[in-house]
């Protein structure tokens, strides 16, 4: 190799080390790497408690679960030990354990 290949590959090498320790070290950076291991290990760790508008408890889930985020906030989509779940019209609170 080349001499200029190896500044370059140099170069590129702590750019990448840069941005890793960047996203490490900041609140978005975590939130950025825990959704990404969320989204290729199958879920995470958590509890979902769905509420109708009253305040009355519909229903409870716990496992591993994917949540499926919504831009339109009436439907929210995860799937928990290989199953869909798909909720509309409900209250619906997300903890991971």
């Amino acid at each position: 190799m080349k001499k200029n290949t190896y500044i370059t590959f140099g170069i590129i090498l702590i750019i990448i080390a840069f941005i890793v320790f960047g996203l490490v070290q900041c609140s978005a950076g975590q939130r950025f790497l825990k959704t990404a291991y969320s989204d290729v290990s199958g879920g995470l760790e958590r509890t979902v408690d769905v509420y109708d508008y009253s305040g009355n408890m519909i229903a409870t889930y716990e496992g591993k679960i994917d949540i499926e985020y919504s831009d339109y906030g009436n439907k929210v989509l995860f799937d928990m030990n290989g199953k869909r779940v798909v909720i509309y019209n409900a209250i619906v609170i997300v903890n991971e354990k």
